[in-house]
């Protein structure tokens, strides 16, 4: 279910965004987006962060750039 997003709400998620983005690269890599998710959901398992970062990462590249986390957050951030 994709839901239509207000600037202010996009601006808000490029907040998090580029808080979860440590070393400020405009790319949250594996370690980081471990992080993000733990903070999120303290019960999830690791090896499941690793499969959703996979799958997030659709140009698989080995980083989530903002295009994708919001694509991401857009449909399915709470299924995590």
């Amino acid at each position: 279910m994709s839901t239509e997003l207000t600037p202010e709400k996009v601006e808000a998620i490029q907040k998090d965004f580029s808080f979860f983005d440590r070393d400020g690269n405009g790319q949250i890599d594996l370690q980081e987006f471990i992080e993000l998710l733990t903070v999120i959901s303290p019960k999830t398992k690791v090896s499941h962060v690793e499969e959703g970062f996979k799958l997030i990462d659709e140009n698989h590249d080995g980083y989530i750039d903002f295009e994708e986390f919001l694509a991401w957050w857009q449909e399915c951030w709470w299924e995590y």
